[in-house]
C-alpha cells in the first residue's frame, strides 16, 4: 500500500470538539502522522509518511468513521439526524401535553407518556448515548456525556417515581432536551454547509469537458483527458478548462466568480486565460493548454481554500484545552448540587438541579466559537480575491503594523509604457509618437514593444535593429532611428537638443529614447513601467487602517522615487538586491515593528518569508506565491487593505463567539445549580447558544470590500 505525505479524511459521527480533540489525538499516535482535526468541517488533514489504513483504523479505534474527503455520501448523517428530530418531536409534543396540561390527567396517563417517550430518550437520543459510551470507553467525557447523563437521569428518575408510585416524573424533561439539542445539531449542519458554499462554488467552477482541436477536426472529451499542448476551443457561453494562452481570436471572458472582478476582461493573441472563466464575448477562442489537473490555477486556489481550515489559530486551541477539562468540572458541580439539595431535604429538586447543570453547561457554542467563524472568513475572503493559507494567519494579519511593498509588478504595472513626449524643433508629439511605432513595429526588446504600441504604424522597409542602441528603419521612405542618445549622435544625427529632456527623465529614472528622422532629432519618449491603476488609493486605505507603507526596489532611486511620490509613500528603500530585501525586512523587525511584505517576484521570495505576513500578488511568480501567507488573486494592491480589514472582522468574531460561549455557561451554570432553572428550557437555552454562536460567524459572509 503506497504512502503519501498528505491525506485527507472526512470524519463521521463527531459530535463536538472534543471529539474532534479525540480524534486528532488518535491520528497523531500513528508513527510519522501529524494531524489536524477540524470540527466545523468534519475533516482531517495528516501530514506524513503514513498509510491510508492505518489512519482509517486509528479514527475507528476511537469510535468514529473515516473515508478519503470527497469519496462518500456526505449528506447521509444528515438525512439520519433529520429523521431522528421528526420522531422525537411527533412523539414529544403529546408527552408534553400530557405532563403539563392537567386536563389531559386521565387514568394511567404517566405510562402513555413513558411509552411515548421510550423511543425519544433511546433511538432519537442515541448518537448522544453512543458518543458518550465510545468516550467513556477511552477514560473521556464529552459534551455528549452531558446531554446523555441528563437525559438518562431524568428518564431514570421518573422510571423510579412511576415503579415506586411516588414522586414528579421528568419525561418531559428528557424528550424536550432531545428535541431541542437535535435541532441544535441539525441547525448546526446546515450552517456548516452555508459556510463553505463560498468553497464549494469556487471548486465547482471547473468545467467538465472541452472541445479539444486534433488534426484539424473539433472532437469533445472530458477535461480529465486534456494534457500540456493540447489546443482547445473556446466559443461563446464556454467556460475555459483549463489554463493556457489564446493562439486565435478575440474575446471577452467573465472571470466575477473566481476573482471578484465584475467587469469581464478582454482577451487576444498572446494573452493568459484561466480554467473557470467563461466567454462573454462574441468571438471564438483557441487555446493551446499550458496547466492542467492539479496544476491549474483554479487547483491551486482549491487546495489553498481547502487547507485554511487545517491549523489551529492560538484562540481556537484555549477553546479546545477550555472544552477538555469543562466536562469534569461539570460532571462534578451536578453531583454537588444534587447532593445539596438531597441533604436539603429535597430530593426532586436536587434531580432537577442535577440534571439542568448537565444540560445548561453543555459548551457546543465554546467548541463552534473559533472554526465557524474562522470557515466563514477564509471562504469569504476566496471570493474576494484574497486566498488565505491558514488561521494562523489572521493572527498575524491583526497585529501588522508596516506593510512593505515591492514596486515593479505591485505597485506599478510591470510593463513599460511610453509616460511622455518631449517634441523637439517645432515636430509634433503624435508625428513623433507615430514614427517611433512604426520603427520599433519589428522589434522585440521591451522598450520597443513599449513604443510599438505608442501609436498608428505606417509602413516600414528595412528593419535593423542594433544591440545597446536601438533601431534603424525606412517610413514613408524616410530613414528613422529610435534610440539611445549616444548611440543616434554616432550615428550622425543632432542629439544637442535633446540633451535636457533626456537627463531629466532619466532624473526620474524613466528610460529616454530619442527618434530621428534623417539627421535631426524630433523628439524624445519617455518609458517607464506606470503606477498600477489603485495603487494610490490602496496606500491610503492602508494609511487608514493604520498601517505604515514602505517602498522596497531593486529599482533605481529616480524611478523609486518617482513612483513612491505618485502613490503617497514616504519612506523609500531602492537599489536593494534580494539579499538587501531581506535585510531591510528583518532590520524592521528589530526596531519592534510587525511587518507585512507585498510582492510578487522571485527576487521578493526571501523577504516574503522572512516577513510576519508575506502577502504575493496573483500575478507573480510560483516562487513568490509558495513563500507567502496570503495571495491576492488580482493583480490589485487594494486588496491588501481588504485582507487587512477581513482578519480584524474574523478575529472581532472569534472574540465575541468565545465572550458569549463563556459568558452564557458562567451565568447559566449557578442558576442551574440553585435549581432556578427548568431543565426543559436549559435544553432549549443550550441549543439556542450553538445556533447563536453560528449564526454570528455567518455574518462575514456580508463582508464586503472598500
Amino acid at each position: 500500500m503506497p504512502t503519501a505525505s498528505e491525506v485527507r479524511l472526512d470524519i463521521s459521527g463527531m459530535t463536538c470538539a472534543a471529539c474532534a480533540t479525540r480524534v486528532e489525538r488518535k491520528l497523531n499516535r500513528v508513527p510519522g502522522a501529524t494531524a489536524t482535526v477540524n470540527f466545523a468541517t468534519e475533516t482531517a488533514t495528516v501530514h506524513g509518511a503514513v498509510r491510508l489504513p492505518e489512519l482509517v483504523a486509528a479514527v475507528e479505534a476511537a469510535g468514529y468513521g473515516a473515508r478519503p474527503a470527497g469519496s462518500g455520501p456526505e449528506q447521509r448523517d444528515g438525512r439520519r439526524l433529520r429523521l431522528r428530530l421528526i420522531v422525537a418531536v411527533v412523539l414529544a409534543v403529546p408527552v408534553v401535553l400530557l405532563s403539563m396540561v392537567p386536563a389531559l390527567h386521565v387514568p394511567g396517563w404517566q405510562w402513555i407518556a413513558a411509552v411515548l417517550a421510550l423511543p425519544v430518550v433511546t433511538w432519537a437520543a442515541w448518537p448522544f448515548h453512543r458518543a458518550a459510551l465510545v468516550n467513556l470507553r477511552h477514560g473521556a467525557t464529552t459534551m455528549d456525556t452531558l446531554i446523555s447523563l441528563g437525559v438518562l437521569a431524568a428518564t431514570a428518575w421518573s422510571a423510579a417515581a412511576l415503579l415506586t408510585a411516588g414522586g414528579d416524573t421528568y419525561l418531559e424533561v428528557g424528550v424536550v432536551v432531545t428535541v431541542f439539542v437535535l435541532a441544535g445539531r441539525l441547525a448546526e449542519a446546515a450552517a456548516r454547509r452555508r459556510a463553505g458554499a463560498a468553497l464549494r462554488a469556487l471548486i465547482a467552477l471547473g468545467a467538465k469537458d472541452a472541445l479539444r482541436v486534433v488534426d484539424g477536426r473539433e472532437e469533445r472529451v472530458p477535461v480529465a483527458a486534456l494534457a500540456v499542448g493540447d489546443r482547445v476551443v473556446v466559443r461563446p457561453g464556454d467556460t475555459v478548462p483549463s489554463d493556457g494562452r489564446v493562439l486565435d481570436g478575440r474575446s471577452a471572458l467573465d472571470a466575477s466568480l473566481l476573482t471578484g472582478e465584475s467587469v469581464p476582461v478582454e482577451v487576444a493573441p498572446g494573452d493568459r486565460v484561466t480554467g473557470g472563466t467563461v466567454a462573454v464575448g462574441g468571438g471564438r477562442l483557441l487555446v493551446q493548454l499550458e496547466r492542467v489537473g492539479a496544476d491549474t490555477e483554479l487547483a491551486r486556489i482549491g487546495r489553498l481554500v481547502a487547507r485554511a481550515q487545517d491549523g489551529k489559530a492560538a484562540v481556537q486551541r484555549l477553546a479546545d484545552r477550555v472544552s477538555a477539562v469543562f466536562v469534569p468540572v461539570v460532571l462534578g458541580l451536578a453531583v454537588v448540587a444534587f447532593a445539596g439539595w438531597t441533604l436539603a431535604g429535597d430530593l426532586d429538586r436536587g434531580v432537577a438541579a442535577a440534571v439542568t447543570t448537565l444540560i445548561i453547561a453543555c459548551p457546543c457554542a465554546l467548541g463552534l466559537a473559533t472554526p465557524t467563524a474562522l470557515l466563514v472568513g477564509s471562504g469569504r475572503g476566496a471570493q474576494l480575491g484574497v486566498l488565505i493559507r491558514g488561521p494562523e494567519v489572521l493572527e498575524r494579519t491583526r497585529r501588522v503594523d508596516t506593510v512593505v511593498l515591492d514596486k515593479t509588478g505591485t505597485l506599478t504595472t510591470g510593463r513599460m509604457t511610453v509616460q511622455g513626449v518631449v517634441p523637439l524643433g517645432g515636430a509634433d508629439a503624435d508625428e513623433v509618437r507615430a514614427l517611433a511605432a512604426a520603427a520599433e513595429h519589428d522589434s522585440e526588446h521591451p522598450v520597443g514593444r513599449a513604443l510599438a504600441t505608442a501609436g498608428v504604424a505606417r509602413a516600414v522597409a528595412d528593419f535593423t535593429a542594433v544591440a545597446g542602441g536601438g533601431v534603424r528603419a525606412r517610413v514613408d521612405g524616410e530613414t528613422v532611428r529610435v534610440g539611445r542618445i549616444g548611440w543616434l549622435a554616432s550615428e550622425g544625427v543632432a542629439v544637442e537638443a535633446a540633451g535636457p529632456a533626456v537627463e531629466a527623465a532619466e532624473a526620474r529614472g524613466a528610460t529616454a529614447v530619442v527618434v530621428a528622422r534623417g539627421d535631426a532629432a524630433l523628439g524624445v519618449l519617455e518609458v517607464a513601467d506606470g503606477l498600477r491603476a489603485g495603487s494610490a488609493d490602496a496606500v491610503r486605505r492602508l494609511r487608514a487602517l493604520g498601517l505604515e507603507p514602505v517602498l522596497l526596489t531593486g529599482d533605481n532611486a529616480g524611478a523609486a522615487h518617482t513612483i513612491a511620490e505618485q502613490a503617497g509613500i514616504t519612506t523609500v528603500f531602492a537599489g536593494e538586491t534580494p539579499e538587501g530585501k531581506l535585510a531591510r525586512i528583518r532590520a524592521l523587525q528589530q526596531e519592534g515593528r510587525v511587518v507585512a511584505m507585498v510582492g510578487d517576484g522571485v527576487n521578493d521570495a526571501a523577504a516574503l518569508a522572512a516577513a510576519d505576513l508575506g502577502i504575493a500578488m496573483g500575478g507573480g511568480t510560483d516562487a513568490a506565491g509558495a513563500a507567502a501567507d496570503l495571495v491576492l488573486v488580482r493583480d490589485d494592491p487594494a486588496l491588501v487593505a481588504t485582507a487587512v480589514r477581513l482578519a480584524r472582522g474574523t478575529l472581532r468574531t472569534i472574540r465575541g463567539n468565545l465572550f458569549w460561549a463563556f459568558a452564557y455557561n458562567a451565568a447559566a451554570l449557578p442558576v442551574a445549580m440553585l435549581g432556578l432553572l427548568n431543565p426543559m428550557i436549559a435544553g432549549g437555552a443550550m441549543a439556542a447558544s450553538s445556533v447563536l454562536v453560528v449564526g454570528n460567524s455567518l455574518r462575514l459572509t456580508r463582508f464586503r470590500a472598500d
